[in-house]
Formats: structure tokens, sequence, C-alpha cells
């Protein structure tokens, strides 16, 4: 039993060297050429309108507020200045969304974003969305950059293709520090240990972004007060979690394993599932010696499992909202198509890690 464990194990390493490190520098050199065309673009929109100030910074060799969602697509979060005179208002009656509520209506001259706000005292992200999308349309005709990339039309989100080959959505977004979302009160979770009081109190003291995009649980429902709503996300509260023993290795393996196998019609699955089913292996293994290196193939075998049985079930809840479904929308033939790659794949790496070369 140790003996396979242990040649999973390499196996497993060998592929994060060969394959998943070849990944992670081919996505780095295509972030930097497109963050170089996004820049480009962002500097114009600041000069029509300076309150759009790119928050697009580059730290240690990272880029603040990019999101991989696959080798050729990006999502670039642009952070807004001052959200102070508004309330956050989650109540629970849209999953994964939140609104901004004037504090006091005599405040509206006080914002920065007065003409957003609705008559109801909303701060509209829809609105907001609809200004940027304008801007960026004028910037993307005047940068330098303008013969390499184009606005994609057909949506109220801003998205750039670049070169024919890379897609980059650019959101709107405030960052909440120092207040946690009464949506996500039952994390963490009472009667688990992980992932213990210190790195609680740093998680929620990192907070969150509201973002300004098109909320699945918002599709097809369209009264006002939901179209004004933001998208509530958890990028660096996640990564916080995410630090120490194999856990980032480990999610490294499931991104390469998910572009190289399960990028299927329908879009079925993201790197965010994957990176969701981590988390929640992390509570069902809350030592740390669960995570070290030899335990990698554990780790993995059990998150594949995790993830048939969601995509069995048709539902992902997300980490901190559970009540938010990752999967609604998709397709349920793309669901059943994805759950039967991955018991594929899942059955390959356990009966044969060697198998692990080729994938």
């Amino acid at each position: 039993m140790i003996a396979a464990q242990a040649k999973l194990v390499y196996q497993l390493n060998k592929y994060y060297t060969e394959r998943c490190q070849a990944r992670k520098a081919a996505i780095a050199k295509t972030i930097r050429e497109v963050c170089k065309v996004v820049s480009d673009v962002l500097k114009e929109v600041e000069v029509q309108e300076p309150r759009f100030i790119s928050s697009l910074s580059e730290i240690d060799a990272r880029y603040e507020g990019l999101e991989v969602i696959s080798p050729t697509e990006f999502e670039v979060v642009l952070y807004l200045n001052q959200m102070g005179v508004f309330n956050f208002v989650d109540d629970g009656s849209l999953p994964g969304c939140a609104v901004l509520k004037l504090s006091d209506g005599r405040k509206r001259s006080m914002s920065l974003w007065v003409e957003f706000i609705t008559a109801s005292g909303y701060l509209s992200a829809r609105k907001i969305r609809s200004r940027f999308q304008t801007l960026v349309a004028q910037a993307v005709d005047k940068c330098s950059y303008r013969d390499v990339v184009k606005m994609i039309a057909d949506t109220s989100e801003v998205k750039l293709r670049i070169r024919e080959r890379y897609v980059v959505q650019i959101t709107p977004a405030f960052k909440c520090t120092g207040i946690w979302p009464r949506s996500a009160a039952q994390w963490p979770l009472p009667h688990i240990p992980w992932p213990g009081p210190n790195r609680v109190a740093e998680v929620k003291a990192e907070g969150f972004n509201l973002l300004s995009k098109e909320c699945y649980s918002l599709t097809g429902k369209q009264s006002s007060a939901e179209s004004d709503a933001w998208v509530l996300q958890f990028g660096e509260a996640e990564n916080r979690l995410l630090l120490g023993g194999c856990r980032n290795k480990c999610l490294s393996v499931l991104k390469t394993l998910r572009d190289r196998h399960l990028e299927l019609p329908g879009q079925p699955l993201n790197n965010y599932h994957m990176k969701t089913l981590l988390l929640y292996e992390c509570e069902k293994h809350p030592r740390e010696t669960d995570w070290d290196e030899a335990c990698l193939g554990d780790r993995l075998n059990g998150i594949l499992l995790q993830l048939i049985s969601c995509l069995q079930c048709r539902r992902c809840p997300h980490y901190f909202l559970p009540n938010l479904d990752l999967f609604q929308g998709k397709p349920h033939s793309a669901l059943e198509s994805a759950a039967k790659q991955t018991w594929r794949l899942a059955r390959e790496i356990l009966t044969n890690p060697k198998s692990l070369d080729k994938l």
C-alpha cells in the first residue's frame, strides 16, 4: 500500500515539474503580453474619466487583481475609490450578491459616484459597468494596441479579445476590508478545527470584493434592485487559506488536468471549481500532516472523487456562500459528460500512476 502511494506521489511530482511548471511559465508569458495591452487601454480610460484609475500593478512578478480563468481567459479587477457613504446589505435574498445603499439620502451629493445612484438610493453596479464599457470602447480605438484588441459585443460585461487568442474581462469592483458578509456567517464551521482562530482572523480582516458583473443567480430576474446588485468575490481570502503544505501544488495539478482533459463543450468546469473543492478537502483533512508532500496522491484522489459526486448531483456549493451553486446554469448534459471524463481520469491515475506521463 505504502509502495503504491509512494509511486503515485513520485509520478505526481514528476507531472508537477514537467507539465504544471510548463503551464505556469506559458501563462506567465501570456499574462505579461495581455497586461501590456490592458494597461494601455486603462491608461486611455483614465485620461477620459479620472474616477476609473487602473489598479493593475505588478508585485513580485504577480499582477495584483488578475485572475486566471483558463490559459486563454483572464479577469482583471479594477478597484474603484471611495465607497464611504454606502451601507453594505446582504440579506440573502440574492445568493452570491449584495447591494450598496446610501447610508443617508442627504449624503447623495457627497458620493464620488453620484450619477450612478438609483432613485431608491442604491449604487447601481449595472450603471457603473455600462459607463465603464463606453469608456473602454473609446479607449480601444485610441490606444496604441488598437490593431490587436477588440471589444466583445453582445454582453453587458467589459470583455476584450486580444490578438484573436485571449479574452480578458475587466471588472469594476470595490474592496471591502475589515467587514465580513452576513451570507458567509456560517464560516468557519464550529466543529471543524481547520483553519484555526488566527488564520480565520486574518481571512476575515482580508475581507472580500464586490464586483460589477452579471450574476448567475440573477439571470432571468430583472427587478431593479437585482440588476443593481454587486457580486461577492473572496479571491484573496481563498488564496490565504491555501498557504502551507502541498495545497497549492495540488491546485496546480488539478488546474493542469482540467486544462488538458476537462475543457469540454458547454464549459461545465473551470479552475474555480477546482479551487473550491480543494478548500472543502482542507476541511475534511484539517491536520497539517494531512498536507505533507507524501499525502499529495490521497488528497488529489479525494478531490477528484468529490468532483464526480458534485457533477452527478449537479450541485457545487460555493465555499463561503453555500447557498450559491457554482453549477447553476450549466447544461446537465455537459455536467454528465464531465462526470464520466473525470471518472476515467481518476481511475487511470489511481490504477496506473505511470499514465500521468501521457496525461
